[in-house]
């Protein structure tokens, strides 16, 4: 187990007396540049005036962890978009507000009676409390998410509970309520192209298989006819608009898909080849609670049981929502969350928008009563404080760093990671970031270098902006925190990457002691 013993400030960190940032308080005179952090500042030189990242904006720290000593910096002071590199702040909050053993219950109640007849005489409420795992994924997290059943499985499960009480009938509406917190489902500075798609799921206190559904596409048996298609979960709650061909055996295949905000229609278009094998697209949901309930009210019917009444969805601010209408009460079933820990893993290493949304906002409930953005929004400031964090160097409008308003400081990010890796949780913390070379969205990258298994780090890319933001040990020992950070690149992801991956390289390969090496005899 690595333990990087480290807090404080960055600024502010104390220095035994005679250390090297010590002595130059004393007498005024800047020590030479170490060799190996000259050696990595040249690199680093190299890697950012190169065609391509030299057009954009950086910002780099790397720290030692165990002294806090800045080794290299580069606007570390400047504001930053930081794409999912705010997921890092998301999840330390979470850790240290909610801890690692927090769970979340899920409920289906009633405020209605039950009868000996399998009568039930009221609503069934579904409600929400905000956890993002109501789906068929499997966990502990590995190294890519797994799944095990149909996508409504938690729900099915619950449906079977309800229908182990002997309910064979509902004289009501099949409710889902997520009024736990405000309805804001797209935080401030996510745009509208976001909507579409799992990374932009909305937010809601009822997230059922991540917000999304998929549709599934075939070309037809001949050119010229139209693909087919299929949705899971198998809803009519969407309409599909199918204007997709079937093209020649052997030609290029070209696909859109298109939703106004607010519409229930989904147009797809463009041309599979006859040859050509399936695709799934994962599309998401804009009314969340709305449409677990009617997948509640479905998975109800096919157990056998009626539903008289409608399915729809009940929010904070809905005139008939009050304390004497709210179902108090009866509970028929319940489903109970792994422990936060375990989406920690899963969010970081997977970097899971939806989830990190969640966290920031459960966290700030619990321990303020926030509901809203705004609210979670102060709640975090103040704990950014305590951690550390110097005034004004966080921005966020959103827990998962999707939004183009977020701004962050280098120096910020790499304070909280400082501040995490001393806590009780901080092994779990930097545990749950991707491994270089080996999981989550650093799988493929830094690949048969001396970065790979040594750096721990947080990835983040939206457009025109790159990170990585983390742990790293070098090859001669040193524990490093670092950040870096790209914006306004005009590059193609991977070409962004390339540079931030090869600054990781050399961070690991130039700074600290070296190993030893044999002399020739």
């Amino acid at each position: 187990m690595v333990v990087f013993a480290c807090a404080g400030n960055i600024a502010a960190q104390s220095r035994p007396p005679g250390s090297r940032n010590s002595r130059r308080v004393a007498t005024g005179v800047k020590p030479a540049e170490r060799a190996d952090v000259a050696r990595f500042r040249k690199r680093v030189e190299a890697a950012l005036s190169a065609a391509g990242p030299d057009k954009g904006m950086w910002g780099v720290l790397v720290t030692d962890a165990a002294t806090g000593e800045v080794l290299y910096e580069r606007n570390a002071g400047n504001y930053f978009t930081p794409a999912s590199d705010a997921k890092l702040f998301t999840t330390a909050l979470a850790l240290a507000t909610l801890g690692p053993d927090y769970r979340i219950r899920t409920a289906i109640a009633t405020s209605g009676t039950l009868d000996a007849n399998g009568l039930l005489d009221g609503d069934l409420v579904l409600i929400g409390r905000g956890d993002a795992n109501l789906s068929n994924r499997t966990f502990p997290y590995e190294k890519k998410v797994e799944r095990d059943g149909p996508p409504g499985k938690v729900l099915a499960e619950l449906a079977d509970a309800v229908a182990a009480r002997g309910v064979k009938e509902i004289n009501g509406d099949v409710l889902a309520d997520d009024s736990l917190f405000q309805p804001e489902r797209f935080p401030s500075g996510w745009t509208i192209d976001d909507m579409l798609w799992p990374y932009g799921a909305a937010v809601s206190a009822i997230a059922v298989n991540d917000n999304t559904f998929t549709i599934e596409l075939r070309p037809g048996a001949l050119a010229g006819d139209p693909a087919t298609y299929a949705l899971d979960p198998g809803l009519d709650f969407y309409t599909i608009e199918n204007l997709i061909r079937t093209g020649p055996r052997g030609s290029e295949e070209k696909l859109a898909v298109a939703r106004d905000p607010g519409s229930r229609l989904i147009r797809v278009s463009g041309t599979m080849p006859v040859d050509g094998p399936p695709r799934k697209l994962t599309i998401a949901i804009e009314e969340p609670a709305e449409y677990a309930a009617t997948l509640l009210a479905r998975l109800l019917d096919s157990r056998g049981i009626h539903v008289r009444g409608a399915a729809r969805a009940r929010h904070a601010g809905d005139a008939a929502l009050s304390s004497a209408s709210h179902p108090a009460e009866n509970i028929l079933a319940e489903h109970m969350s792994l422990p936060l820990a375990e989406d920690i893993r899963l969010t970081n290493k997977n970097s899971e928008n939806l989830h990190a949304e969640l966290l920031l906002l459960l966290a700030a409930h619990e321990k303020s009563g926030a509901t809203s953005y705004e609210e979670a929004e102060k709640f975090a400031a103040d704990f950014f404080k305590t951690a550390g964090i110097a005034d004004g160097d966080v921005v966020l409008s959103d827990g998962s760093g999707l939004s183009r308003r977020d701004l962050v400081t280098p120096r910020a990010i790499v304070q909280m990671l400082r501040y995490a890796s001393v806590q009780p949780w901080g092994e779990l913390y930097r545990s749950s970031l991707p491994v270089a070379g080996e999981d989550g969205t650093l799988t493929d990258r830094m690949k048969g270098t001396a970065a790979a298994r040594r750096v721990f780090a947080k990835t983040g890319t939206i457009d025109h902006v790159n990170s990585l933001s983390g742990y790293a040990t070098t090859v001669g020992g040193e524990h490093l925190i670092f950040s870096i950070l790209g914006n306004n690149n005009n590059l193609h992801a991977q070409a962004a990457n390339s540079a931030i991956d090869a600054i990781a390289v050399a961070m690991v390969e130039e700074l600290g002691p070296q190993p030893a090496t044999k002399r020739k005899k």
